[in-house]
């Protein structure tokens, strides 16, 4: 019986070309049947910080700063072949970025800011080949930070700006195309997992968005021109908290947004072309917190969301095959808070969502879809969702709105935007 090839990677090393070997040995030997097998054993036990200060007054164009600190991480891809990735990351120190910003007088161009935390990060492509994928993820450090800040009382940004802070203690990216992508992902954390943003401004007459990301575990995989997805995925927090706070300030802003998103654990799965077939087990026990702030006293467009969710799970395939199987469990709290604070303007948008368990399953309508579903949540964790708006003068619009639910569970055979 044929042996398959083996190609290891360890210590804490970026692996961006997972089949590079077995693509320089396929040139001088036959691939052998069992295909390509990747090894990858990362650990970090120290902590990762990344700090950027600007100071910059009149800029002529564009402002674009990116500030990243991120422990272990992983990527590559395959094309027309069979391999089998087996990953084990473990993270046991802290990963911190900041970036501080201060922007005088007039920006001329758009402000481009990223701010972003990783503990573990895997991603794996498939381009007409058979995937699976064997990957754990632990994070035992103490923290997982982005940390965003821009002020100044007289800052004008003319072309607008989008500052955005992202903190996710373990990811695992997955895509496939004509492929098959399968196997399992276990992901545990407990760290602290933190995301805040926030800008100072006096003069905005653009888009200005400013939004903050915290997740604990998430899984995404997205796959399309006749793909098939067959993935077992475990995901367990257990630190004190994970929460994502955005705060957006002007004295007059033409169209303002504060987004913040805060999730424990998460898994978005979508497909096109074939079958799907999903085993999930959720479980979080941190307290989840989401905060969007905008304040503005002249504005046109006014927007301040906030969603949090404890343990979240979407499965989607666009043909006729889905097939899921579900358990959440969570027992930490959601308290999930917008808010905006202005005087004259003309539309003001403020939602508050909060959640302690999410499935949604949906499969194609028009290819006469099959969905089976197997579906357990429980919850034993308060839930809150809170909108606050004020304005002191006069105003077009008002539209605002805030749901907690304990239990959320929707299925359909229709595609999403039916």
């Amino acid at each position: 019986m044929a042996i398959p090839a083996r190609i290891r990677l360890a210590g804490t090393i970026a692996a961006t070309a997972l089949c590079a070997a077995a693509a320089t040995e396929a040139a001088a030997q036959t691939p052998p049947p069992g295909g390509t097998i990747v090894l990858n054993e990362q650990l970090q036990l120290g902590d990762v910080f990344s700090h950027q200060t600007l100071n910059v007054v009149d800029a002529q164009e564009q402002v674009t700063v990116s500030t990243s600190a991120q422990g272990n991480s992983a990527s590559g891809a395959v094309e027309n072949g069979t391999i089998t990735v087996q990953s084990n990351q473990d993270m046991r120190g802290d990963a911190v970025a900041t970036t501080d910003m201060t922007l005088g007088g007039d920006t001329h161009g758009v402000v481009n800011a990223t701010t972003q935390a990783q503990g573990n990060y895997l991603a794996v492509s498939a381009y007409d080949s058979d995937l699976t994928v064997d990957a754990t993820q632990s994070n035992t450090g103490g923290l997982v930070s982005a940390t965003s800040h821009l002020g100044d009382d007289d800052a004008r940004l003319l072309d607008g700006a989008y500052i955005n802070a992202s903190a996710i203690s373990n990811k695992v990216a997955l895509y496939g195309e004509g492929s098959s992508v399968g196997g399992a992902v276990d992901q545990s954390s407990s760290a602290t997992v933190r995301a805040y943003n926030r800008i100072e401004t006096q003069y905005i007459p653009a888009e200005a968005v400013v939004s903050s990301q915290a997740i604990v575990n998430a899984v995404q995989l997205n796959s399309g021109q006749t793909s098939g997805q067959d993935l077992r995925i475990v995901q367990t927090s257990t630190g004190a908290f994970v929460e994502a706070e955005s705060s957006a300030n002007a004295g007059n802003a033409w169209d303002l947004a504060g987004r913040a998103r805060a999730s424990a654990n998460q898994a978005v799965l979508s497909n096109e072309g074939g079958s799907v077939v999903t085993e999930s087990r959720q479980d979080n026990t941190a307290f989840v917190r989401a905060a969007a702030t905008t304040t503005a006293y002249d504005y046109g467009r006014a927007e301040a969301h906030a969603r949090g969710a404890a343990n979240e799970l979407s499965v989607g395939n666009n043909d006729i095959y889905l097939e899921i199987d579900s358990s959440q469990f969570n027992s930490g709290g959601v308290a999930v808070t917008a808010t905006f604070s202005g005087t004259n303007g003309y539309d003001v948008y403020v939602g508050a969502d909060a959640v302690g368990n999410s499935v949604t399953g949906y499969a194609c309508s028009e290819c006469e879809g099959y969905l089976e579903a197997s579906n357990s949540q429980t919850n034993g964790g308060d839930i809150s969702a809170t909108a606050n708006t004020t304005v002191a003068g006069s105003t077009r619009a008002v539209i605002t709105g805030a749901n907690a639910v304990g239990n959320s569970a929707t299925f359909y055979v229709s595609r999403p935007s039916h």
